[in-house]
């Protein structure tokens, strides 16, 4: 039986449950924050000396924040699913729910064709180069939607064409470093959203791409074969990426209320130099 000390092959490489555990906290902290997971689930293990797992880690580790989600907005998605099967018996697509269901699928068509397309290059495009420049210039756009946002629009105004604006931000997120969350957060403020509700728009619209890559990813990986110890390490990185997720929404979307981002947009370019640097000297590879 695997030991905190013994690695259990997952992916790419192996994993002990203490290295899952960490990469659980990682991801569930930076998932909904603006600042990456993909990115800092390449770039933490590296700076430790831990084997990079890949996309597919990364990607099935995320379905402990999708559980996150789902029970943190579960009365919103109760509302906008009752509001959406009301609107399609009265044949009124006038509500608010069902606008806002028309957004998210909308908003989830940019991320599904690009992904198709770029699903053969994600490992190339986990450079740490890559990662490092992506965070600088997600870092500097955010700033300038800070800077130009109005914040006047609630979600409840969201519309079909809000939600593909606001869906090929997600889509350009499949380049490590750019944040998934940040891009969204940054494109729904651009529109005229409020913070808090940029970041609710942003957390609802990430639940059908992060079930379909997580679960595409999670097949994959069972087809292959999986040990009980892989299994088990998995299984400690998606609990404590779950809890830490749900964390991390509640504070994220609090604080959104009454403060900017430029806090993120710091993080973001001090991050991307330090990467860029470490990787340039062969600190970190």
């Amino acid at each position: 039986m695997a030991d905190l000390a013994h690695g259990a092959g997952v992916a790419g490489g192996s994993i002990s449950y203490l290295e899952a555990a960490v990469l659980g906290v990682v991801q569930g902290l930076t998932e909904f924050l603006p600042i990456s997971s993909t990115a800092h689930l390449r770039v933490v293990p590296a700076l430790l000396h831990w084997p990079d797992l890949g996309v597919a880690f990364s990607a099935v580790i995320q379905l402990g924040s999708l559980v996150a989600v789902l029970a943190y907005f579960f009365q919103d998605l109760v509302r906008i699913a009752g509001g959406t099967i009301k609107a399609l018996k009265n044949k009124d697509f006038s509500g608010p729910e069902v606008r806002l269901a028309g957004a998210i699928i909308i908003g989830t068509i940019p991320v599904v064709v690009l992904g198709l397309i770029l699903k053969p290059f994600m490992e190339q495009l986990r450079s740490l180069y890559v990662i490092g420049g992506a965070a600088i210039f997600m870092g500097l756009f955010l700033l300038y939607a800070e800077k130009k946002a109005k914040h006047i629009k609630s979600i409840e105004q969201m519309g079909a064409k809000d939600g593909l604006i606001v869906g090929i931000g997600q889509a350009m997120a499949l380049v490590p470093g750019c944040s998934r969350s940040g891009s969204t957060l940054t494109f729904a403020m651009l529109l005229g959203l409020n913070r808090a509700d940029a970041a609710r728009f942003s957390f609802l619209l990430g639940i059908p791409a992060i079930f379909a890559s997580g679960m595409l990813e999670l097949k994959e990986m069972l087809d292959a074969g999986l040990s009980g110890e892989s299994m088990g390490a998995l299984a400690v990185g998606l609990f404590t990426s779950l809890i830490v997720s749900y964390l991390s929404i509640a504070w994220l979307i609090k604080f959104l209320q009454n403060s900017n981002t430029y806090v993120f947009v710091g993080y973001r370019l001090l991050f991307g130099a330090i990467t860029i640097f470490l990787a340039a000297s062969k600190l970190i590879e």
